[in-house]
């Protein structure tokens, strides 16, 4: 893996873990920032992980974007910085790996977006999740496109109206991540999730996650059209017919790369 200066990546068995690592900053998502998360989960998207772990490091998992950007940009600046935001949130739904985020701490604004924008996510007892915009001057527009499509309307408008701090159980039973645990227990609960989810093979998971993105916010018959064409299509592949084979003669699959 590349160098980074914000950022650590690190392979740990079948995993790669993306460390969020400026914790002086409170991991803004600066210029900086985001550049080498697009930079990272490039990286690893044509690595052989099989599944990425989004941390960080510090009292902060993310506080969002840095103000210091914001304060000195005009609009096409900040409509840049926000498209580049966007792009890392896209490129997170569009690498074959299964992303989950590690949450340790609070994770506000864009932070919560990035959670949101996870695959999956498992967050510590102590940690917090906001939308705060809402009680500021810069209210979280963009972060409310990924928090909407985990937690619905009504509890979406209450993050973003009131700003206040959810904690981590209320954010599992929203919907907004999967596990909320004990944080001495969160590593584990992460490893055990991602090893769930990354079972099976590799390709036809990828096409899987691709293909759930693809119609998830789509009309319904829409995304029957787009599952069902791709379902047929994915019938033929050689991992479909290992795993069909395997099944029928009741023994262990043997996965093709």
């Amino acid at each position: 893996m590349g160098a980074y200066e914000y950022l650590t990546v690190a392979v740990r068995g079948e995993s790669a873990w993306v460390t969020l690592n400026h914790p002086a900053r409170r991991n803004a998502l600066s210029w900086s920032m985001l550049r080498e998360l697009h930079k990272a989960f490039t990286e690893v998207a044509d690595s052989s992980a099989r599944g990425i772990v989004l941390a960080a490091n510090g009292p902060v998992f993310c506080s969002g974007h840095d103000f210091a950007d914001v304060r000195a940009a005009d609009t096409g600046d900040i409509h840049a910085l926000l498209d580049l935001c966007t792009s890392v949130m896209q490129l997170i739904h569009f690498v074959p790996q299964i992303v989950v985020a590690r949450v340790h701490a609070l994770a506000v604004a864009a932070g919560c977006q990035l959670v949101a924008t996870c695959d999956l996510a498992v967050a510590g007892e102590s940690a917090g999740f906001a939308l705060p915009g809402g009680n500021g001057g810069w209210f979280c527009h963009t972060p409310a496109v990924a928090v909407a499509r985990s937690v619905g309307r009504k509890r979406l408008m209450e993050m973003a109206l009131t700003g206040d701090v959810i904690d981590a159980r209320t954010a599992a039973d929203w919907g907004l991540i999967n596990q909320a645990v004990p944080d001495r227990e969160l590593d584990a609960a992460v490893e055990a999730l991602l090893a769930r989810a990354t079972r099976g093979s590799p390709t036809s998971k990828a096409l899987g996650k691709r293909t759930l993105y693809a119609q998830l916010d789509r009309p319904e018959t829409d995304a029957y059209e787009i599952a069902g064409e791709v379902m047929a299509a994915s019938s033929q592949s050689p991992a479909a017919r290992e795993g069909i084979a395997a099944f029928l003669d009741r023994r262990k699959p043997v996965w093709p790369e």
